[in-house]
């Protein structure tokens, strides 16, 4: 059944149809995954004994929250940590990995960041730009990285940081950030972290799991990572909660960052839901297929890309380990034609025309699409970059395939206007 309501080209109708064939077995692999992580998530849910008793609302202090404390080992059980904090007070991914990092360091410590350079916001969290305004290395905390060799971890160089014993925190981008090198796979990280524990048993290891969540059957708190945090808005909030973050792992490393949330000694004990646990369980239950929904999104960017003689990081049939998908548009009109695409057929705000910006925490001007039901979630279908070369853009989100298909198919039919 043909319905072009949105008067595509006939190129580009015919390009899309051929991809969509194309991608039927990576398709099935990524159905596979979802199907695999529902059950995962399911689980967690009845042996936790969720009930409609745990979505009511606490107010004041939050004493004796019992939803928000089931919703926090139903989502430990579905991702395989001992422990989580799943939180509405979480403003952004960036905040959660922050309430991390200062619950996890201490003055004269050091934080070694073994993926390299972290994402733009990170940035000033730990001081690599601006200073005095309460970053790490204003509280003691010194900084180093190891920057990846071909795209990978550099295990031998991580070895050698790692092994110094001020290093208190090892820190992990899943995601790829701005730029175009692949993603982390969990079996990547899990080989780094071997290598870390060799040489440094006390130090902590924390991973920035940001558009990483239930893109494969297994999380890195599997394989031994202290902490994975990242953004409700994101994977782990299957397109319903409006808003928060969550931070799992191990016992010990968790309580160390509830008392950064609220306060030493009050820790994960306080803190009311106000009525929101009923959007995070439900956004939780939805993430696997959500993501699922994403992922095919992606891999269409990818197929459409590669057809219409753009380059693709990853091409449409390479392993996926995050939702996100960059394609190189060579020029910064390509640019804001193809985020105005995504805009035009987006749910929401389709009228408006995104404009580059200089965004607060980024050090270039950054242009954004994303008409979405919760601001800022890239869940949802959207898509960004900043403008400088090599004008690449990174899509990611899709609450579903079908209607993400339509936005991304207007954005290509954009650039030949």
């Amino acid at each position: 059944m043909k319905y072009n309501s949105f008067d595509f080209s006939e190129k580009i109708i015919s390009l899309a149809d051929r991809a969509q064939k194309l991608l039927r077995p990576v398709f099935e692999k990524i159905d596979s995954v979802a199907e695999y992580n529902s059950q995962k998530v399911l689980r967690a849910f009845i042996d936790c004994r969720v009930a409609e008793t745990h979505f009511a609302a606490s107010t004041g202090y939050g004493y004796g929250d019992a939803g928000r404390d089931v919703l926090d080992a139903v989502f430990a059980k579905a991702v395989g940590a001992e422990d989580a904090l799943v939180r509405h007070h979480f403003v952004s991914g960036t905040h959660t990995l922050s309430v991390a990092l200062f619950g996890l360091l201490r003055a004269g410590d050091t934080l070694l960041s073994v993926t390299g350079k972290p994402y733009d916001t990170m940035e000033e969290v730990i001081g690599i730009r601006g200073d005095g305004n309460g970053s790490l290395k204003d509280f003691g905390i010194s900084y180093r990285q190891v920057d990846l060799r071909d795209g990978r971890p550099d295990l031998s160089a991580i070895r050698s940081a790692a092994a110094d014993r001020k290093i208190r925190v090892a820190y992990f981008q899943r995601s790829r950030g701005y730029e175009l090198r692949p993603s982390l796979s969990v079996a990547q990280i899990a080989e780094a972290i071997k290598v870390i524990r060799s040489v440094n048993s006390d130090c902590y290891i924390m991973i920035d799991n940001c558009y990483g969540e239930f893109v494969e059957i297994d999380e890195p708190v599997s394989y031994g990572a202290d902490i994975i945090a990242g953004s409700l808005i994101k994977n782990a909030g299957g397109g319903i909660a409006p808003c928060g973050g969550y931070i799992a792992g191990s016992a010990r490393a968790v309580e160390k960052c509830s008392y950064s949330l609220t306060t030493v000694g009050t820790g994960r004990e306080v803190g009311a839901s106000l009525g929101h646990n009923r959007e995070l369980f439900m956004g939780l239950f939805n993430a696997p297929h959500v993501v699922g929904e994403a992922l095919k999104t992606a891999a269409f960017t990818a197929a459409m890309a590669n057809a219409l003689g753009f380059r693709a990081f990853p091409a449409f049939d390479e392993p996926r380990t995050d939702i996100i998908q960059s394609v190189c548009l060579e020029n910064s009109e390509n640019l804001l034609k193809f985020c105005r695409g995504i805009q035009s057929c987006s749910p929401v705000d389709s009228f408006a025309a995104p404009e580059p910006w200089a965004m607060p925490g980024y050090e270039s001007e950054v242009i954004m699409a994303a008409g979405a039901f919760t601001n800022g979630a890239s869940i949802e279908i959207s898509a960004d970059a900043p403008l400088r070369e090599p004008y690449a853009v990174w899509l990611q989100g899709g609450l579903n395939y079908h209607t993400a298909k339509i936005a991304v198919m207007k954005a290509f039919d954009n650039l030949s206007v």
